[in-house]
This record gives C-alpha cells, structure tokens and sequence, in this order.
C-alpha cells in the first residue's frame, strides 16, 4: 500500500507546473517547522553543529528556509522524474562552469563528478547527459521497493545515464566508464558503511566521509569536479566549479577533509538550498555520542 501511494504521488505531482510544485512544497516545509516534526529537529541540530556562531534567530531563519527548500525538491520530483526529459531539461536557465566540465572531458582521463545534496540533484544529474560531454554513469543506492527502483532508474535515466548501483559490480562499472574517459556522477555526502569511510571534518564536525571518491582517482588519474543545479527563478542554475587540488592526494588525511571543504563552499553559496534535515553525524569517532535524539 505504501509503494502504491508513493507511486501515486508521483504521478499526481507531474500534473503540476513548477510554480505550483514548489508553493506546494513550501507549504509543506512551514507545516513540518510548526509541527516540529524530526525533520525540524535535525535540521536545527545539524546548523547548530554547523554554525556555532550564527545568532539563534538567524539558525532558526535558516533551519525554516531549510525545510521549505527540501520540500520543494520533493514536489519537484513529479517534474524531475516524470516529465518528457526535453521538458525538465527546459527549466535548467543559465550553466555556470561548463567549461571545465568540457576541459576535464577533453583530457581524456574520465571526469568524477561530485554533487551533494544541494539544490536539485535529480536536475542535476539529468543535464550531466545533455551538456555534450557523452554519456554519465551515476551511482545510485537503490531501494528495497522494486517498482521504485524500476521507476528511478528509468527516470535517471532517460536522458541517457546508465546507473550503477553501491556493489562491487557497480564500482568495476565505474572504473571502466573513468578509464574510458567517460563521466562519473557521485553523491558524496551520503554516511557510507564503516568499511567504505573515513571521519574528516564537514564544517569543522566529525563526518564519516566516503572514500570511494578518491579510490576512484587514485586507480584512473580522472579529473574532478563539483556541482549542483540551484534552484532560482522560476527554473535552476546549473553549478560546475573547480576542487581544490589536495582532493586528488593519495593521502586520505588531505583528501577527505579537502573533499568536505569544496562541499563546504557549495553549501555557502545557498545554505538554505542543502539537505540539512539529514542526519549527517549519526555515526562519530568511538566514545563520542550521536548528536541526534
């Protein structure tokens, strides 16, 4: 009964336009800030963790944006998903960075991708197969629902993308799209398993940080990027920016932390635009407790 529902959700939110999806899920966002729904308490614990030095008033400002935000990308889903990929295409307004996105490509080494969860990453993800860099390969982590995860992978990729999921047959998928020369889309700010992670600071707290990224790197020589699609206007802005050069070392004690500050920098270009209501820092260094109730 539950998959049916969200199956139908779906649906009912591509009969949407936009403008419509997103005040919906503004609405939605004030009603789970009035509620103090878990959402809203982690999304205020995270920025609290996150900016210590943010006056209250201005965290709570943040942490109700926050919410509204993320509730707009779940009302965009109908769009991102079920729409014509043409038409969901059509909202991308403006492409900063595609440059370097043609540059890494033209290198001829494969480009590793590296998109939070900021702004649409379902956007996202669609126009790394529209920009004229060839086909993506994007790891995914699917579901335990089969008919979602036959509607996600159809939907991901019917602009092309092939996706991988999290197993080892998907990580040799990846090695051979990079030494190829393809492109690899990742989320990286996902809690990975124990074995597949290692703690370095994310806005100065403790964060089990993937370390797939740099294995990755390290085997291909692939070029690496940043990148989200920020919502604006009535449409988004697709982001490509440069890393810093410390994420290719094959010293994860300077890659990881240098991974997390390139997020860093994203996250304050439109902090209200992050995925703040996940927890983060569910898992901490041995003898130091969650931060989440």
């Amino acid at each position: 009964m539950k998959e049916a529902l969200t199956l139908l959700l779906l649906r009912l939110l591509a009969l949407l336009p936009l403008p419509v999806a997103r005040a919906l899920g503004r609405g939605c966002g004030l009603l789970c800030w009035w509620s103090r729904r878990r959402m809203a308490r982690t999304t205020e614990t995270n920025l609290a963790l996150c900016f210590p030095a943010m006056p209250a008033h201005e965290r709570r400002a943040l942490a109700r944006e926050s919410l509204q935000q993320t509730f707009q990308t779940i009302c965009e889903t109908g769009a991102a998903w079920l729409w014509p990929a043409a038409r969901t295409l059509a909202l991308i307004d403006r492409v900063e960075g595609l440059s370097l996105l043609q540059a890494a490509k033209a290198a001829g080494n494969g480009v590793l991708v590296v998109a939070p969860h900021l702004g649409n990453w379902e956007i996202f993800g669609l126009y790394l197969n529209a920009c004229g860099c060839g086909q993506s390969s994007q790891l995914y982590q699917p579901p335990d629902s089969p008919a979602l995860d036959r509607l996600i992978r159809e939907a991901r990729s019917r602009a092309g993308a092939r996706m991988v999921s999290t197993d080892v047959k998907g990580v040799a998928a990846l090695l051979k799209a990079l030494r190829d020369g393809d492109v690899v889309g990742i989320l990286p700010d996902q809690v990975p398993p124990a074995s597949g992670g290692e703690f370095a600071p994310f806005f100065g707290v403790p964060a089990l940080t993937m370390t797939l990224l740099n294995r990755l790197q390290q085997k291909t020589g692939a070029a690496v990027l940043l990148g989200y699609a920020r919502r604006e206007g009535r449409g988004f802005t697709i982001v490509l920016r440069a890393p810093e050069p410390q994420i290719a070392s094959d010293d994860l004690a300077v890659a990881l932390p240098a991974l997390n500050r390139g997020i860093e920098r994203l996250v304050e270009e439109v902090p209200a635009q992050y995925q703040w209501e996940y927890k983060r820092f569910k898992r901490q260094p041995a003898g130091t407790a969650s931060p989440y109730r």
